[in-house]
């Protein structure tokens, strides 16, 4: 007797990363988020704070977060 998906291994690599793809995102999807914990909610405080009272701090352009992602993602490749 066959094991229940067992066909499922036989599909190749693309087919199965977009199954596993698929079935994250319905599981995120369908998941709660559960409640907040205090330390999260100080967070959400400290960085509400924060923006009040200098709301541009934040604002970068596509470029300047492209660059810094770039540099942070050379950054570790070289210390791996």
């Amino acid at each position: 007797m066959k094991a229940p998906f067992a066909e499922l291994f036989d599909l190749d690599l693309d087919e199965r990363l977009q199954l596993v793809e698929d079935l994250w995102d319905s599981i995120a999807k369908d998941a709660l988020p559960g409640p907040l914990n205090e330390g999260q909610v100080e967070e959400l405080r400290r960085r509400r704070t924060a923006h009040l009272a200098n709301p541009q701090a934040g604002n970068r352009s596509w470029a300047d977060l492209m660059q810094r992602t770039r540099s942070r993602h050379a950054e570790l490749r070289s210390q791996a």
